[in-house]
């Protein structure tokens, strides 16, 4: 824990991590202490130089709350929004102190407002010229992993996306799943498009051998990154539902990334470097009524990349849950499901680029965050009930 500590504050200049440990302070110390404790008669707010006192105070103290919020989370992700955001609103708060001393101290209130907005000033001007810090253009996957990408279930939706994101950077690609016609379509567009090269290997992952078979087919290519892709979910009422096609998601979902990570993470921790993304799912966070099994298999993809995770830190290997909500794919025709709008694939595959490294997992969409993380805090029967009525308007009627 210490070492990981150390790396992620080793991520920005000592002066920005004291900034977000201040705002962390705000964040989760005094500013729910302020608006949920302090009385009213007491509370006031200062907003570009004016004290706002009572209830003007207490109703404006969420805003603050939101910004310093956003200032944590901006610094310890450094994010590229923070500029020049933070560095305006450090430039704010210097005018502001500038002209409450004025108006508040007649006589001496030029050289006390000089005095006080200097300090703040001067951090603006910090934030400012520290674009690069966060700006910085993200590394391509074959500089920071390698040459080669293995990505299973690479026929259509995100796979598809992932090859396409992945040769975009370099990397050459073996292109895995059950339709070889789709997959040979696609090894063309990206070595036409991109001058990569490419392996087609068709495979079942349901079949219990399909995984060992994989791995025999490339054994003769290092493999930098896994993206473990492949998987499918099945709609409707548990004991309506087919038990070989149950059997076979287990297999797709859990039982192949397990046999393919075994066998391909002990050669990237001795070359000391690797990435695996395992395509989880916001299902995963939740009992979900009418996906019960999808559901399931989804925890058990997020509970074992996040130790693995944890495992690999520091061995130059990064591991990565990517949680989706809806997406453009065809999951809800494979799982039986109504036909929704969903994200555009290509946007979850970005969002996985840039967390991979920084995290060990992350959700598509500040919707999706919140309804995930919702669970958290609501009682789990609650959760599955609401959850069940959500999955009931996308269920066909002869399943429910």
């Amino acid at each position: 824990m210490r070492d990981w500590m150390r790396e992620r504050l080793a991520l920005r200049p000592w002066w920005m991590n004291a900034l977000m440990l201040f705002c962390a302070f705000m964040t989760f110390v005094y500013m729910p202490w302020d608006f949920l404790v302090k009385p009213v008669a007491r509370d006031a707010e200062a907003w570009f130089g004016f004290l706002l006192h009572g209830w003007g105070a207490k109703l404006t103290e969420p805003l603050h709350w939101a910004i310093y919020a956003a200032g944590a989370y901006g610094f310890w992700r450094m994010r590229a929004w923070m500029w020049p955001w933070a560095a305006v609103y450090v430039a704010q708060v210097a005018v502001g102190m500038f002209v409450w001393n004025l108006v508040n101290h007649a006589g001496h209130g030029f050289f006390a407002g000089v005095f006080s907005a200097v300090p703040f000033a001067l951090i603006a001007w910090a934030l400012w010229n520290a674009q690069d810090d966060f700006t910085r253009p993200r590394r391509s996957m074959r500089e920071r992993y390698g040459e080669w990408a293995l990505i299973t279930g690479a026929s259509a939706g995100i796979g598809a996306e992932f090859a396409r994101a992945l040769a975009r950077d370099g990397m050459s690609c073996v292109l895995t799943a059950r339709r070889d016609d789709r997959l040979r379509t696609l090894a063309a567009e990206l070595e036409q498009q991109y001058h990569v090269a490419t392996r087609v290997v068709t495979a079942d992952l349901a079949d219990p051998a399909g995984a060992e078979r994989l791995i025999e087919a490339i054994t003769d290519v290092e493999i930098d990154v896994f993206i473990n892709n492949a998987g499918f979910g099945y709609a409707g009422r548990f004991d309506k539902q087919d038990t070989e096609r149950l059997r076979d998601m287990v297999q797709v979902n859990c039982v192949a990334p397990v046999v393919l990570a075994s066998k391909l993470l002990p050669g990237m921790r001795a070359r000391g470097r690797g990435a695996m993304i395992v395509t989880g799912s916001i299902a995963g966070r939740q009992p979900l009524p009418r996906h019960a099994l999808y559901a399931a298999t989804k925890v058990f993809d997020l509970f074992l990349g996040e130790a693995l995770w944890a495992e690999l830190r520091g061995s130059g290997v990064d591991v990565l849950v990517l949680e989706p909500g809806p997406t453009e794919s065809e999951f809800r025709e494979v799982a039986g499901e109504t036909r929704a709008v969903g994200a555009p694939a290509a946007d979850v595959v970005a969002l996985s680029f840039a967390a991979l490294g920084q995290q060990p997992s992350v959700i598509h969409g500040w919707f999706n965050w919140l309804r995930a993380n919702f669970t958290r805090v609501a009682p789990r029967s609650t959760v599955a009930l609401i959850a069940e009525q959500v999955v009931l308007q996308q269920t066909p009627p002869d399943m429910q």
